[in-house]
């Protein structure tokens, strides 16, 4: 074949278009803006995210590092269409993990792949990712939107989150301190938040559910539900912070649910009670677990059931740490205890 028969190809013509690229990053350009900080030096276009860190009002300052993905949520969400709860989900799922160490989020970056880019999906996916982001002040400085021909199929997309928190040296809370007789609280969820995503589709092709169309037994679509973006526990956590309250251990309640996560910071000897009846379960997770039989066991370990973030503390600040909290916004329960290990670390009770 001489030359002159060879076709003539651009990269559009492998399916990627470096112009929707760029009109793509100049229409996300009003969100991430939104979500600045005066540390941020320069905006989106650089080969890499500034940020001029001032900790003068730390005593040693420690930074936190973070990063997660939505997980297999996000199947239903692209095909229910609400790529907006996909980009509060991936802030949270970091933020939350470093609150739970009593760390401030300052700045968060995002990896978005796609195999064809579609503005509107993505642009909705960044703009709830700067919502996020503007709840917790932490800015969103920088990402990557990567077009991949071939690797998603159409309609798909992934994201994952990269975050960076600070944290005071004397104020870090990582469970050193709990104690037997702490108590524990724990703050409500809204819902399944980003865990146990393929358990819950599996339940939904065993029932044979239609979450677009059912009602929950309080009249709430079950798709608002089930799909609900996780809740970001940063302002609780900043609430405590201001208010003094001394936190012995804070648990974010993802993958493993109450048995792995309040089990990774308790010290060495001690243990954990939970009464699962001092809160309510919501009915999302009746609907859901109505479709087959789940094992008691199996829900705890795979879902939150209700409680999606534990703060441990001695019972003297129990009372105002329940108001600080119901203060911020938070449905607050008293869920259980800490004690000298005698068997299981953790045990459910109720």
């Amino acid at each position: 074949m001489t030359t002159d028969n060879k076709p003539t190809l651009t990269y559009a013509d492998a399916g990627v278009s470096i112009d929707a690229g760029n009109a793509f990053v100049g229409r996300i350009k009003q969100a991430v803006a939104s979500t600045t900080r005066p540390e941020v030096i320069g905006g989106l276009g650089g080969f890499g995210a500034l940020f001029s860190a001032n900790f003068k009002h730390m005593q040693e300052p420690v930074l936190v590092a973070s990063t997660d993905g939505v997980g297999t949520k996000l199947l239903l969400l692209q095909q229910h269409g609400r790529p907006h709860v996909a980009g509060i989900d991936a802030v949270a799922m970091c933020v939350n993990d470093m609150a739970a160490q009593a760390a401030e989020p300052l700045f968060f970056l995002d990896y978005l792949a796609t195999g064809k880019l579609d503005d509107e999906t993505m642009a909705a996916v960044v703009e709830g990712i700067a919502e996020a982001c503007c709840v917790c002040e932490c800015a969103l400085i920088g990402g990557e939107t990567a077009e991949m021909p071939g690797m998603y199929a159409p309609g798909h997309y992934d994201i994952g989150g990269f975050s960076v928190g600070v944290v005071d040296r004397p104020s870090i809370v990582d469970g050193v301190t709990i104690s037997d007789g702490d108590v524990m609280l724990g703050i409500a969820s809204n819902g399944p938040h980003s865990n146990g995503f393929s358990l819950i589709r599996k339940l939904i092709e065993v029932g044979g559910a239609d979450i677009a169309n059912d009602l929950l037994s309080d009249g709430t679509p079950a798709i608002d539900a089930v799909l609900a973006p996780t809740r970001l526990y940063v302002p609780a956590v900043k609430a405590m912070l201001k208010a003094g309250v001394e936190v012995h251990g804070y648990s974010h309640i993802t993958g493993g649910g109450m048995f792995d996560n309040i089990e990774r910071i308790l010290p060495a000897g001690l243990a954990a009670t939970v009464d699962i009846a001092s809160w309510p379960v919501p009915p999302v997770f009746e609907y859901l677990l109505g479709f087959a039989d789940v094992a008691k066991f199996e829900r705890y370990r795979t879902f939150n059931m209700g409680i999606g973030f534990v703060a441990i503390l001695s019972e003297s600040e129990a009372v105002k740490a329940e108001s600080v909290l119901r203060d911020a916004g938070e449905t607050v329960y008293r869920i259980g205890r800490i004690h000298k290990q005698d068997g299981e670390i953790v045990t459910l009770i109720g």
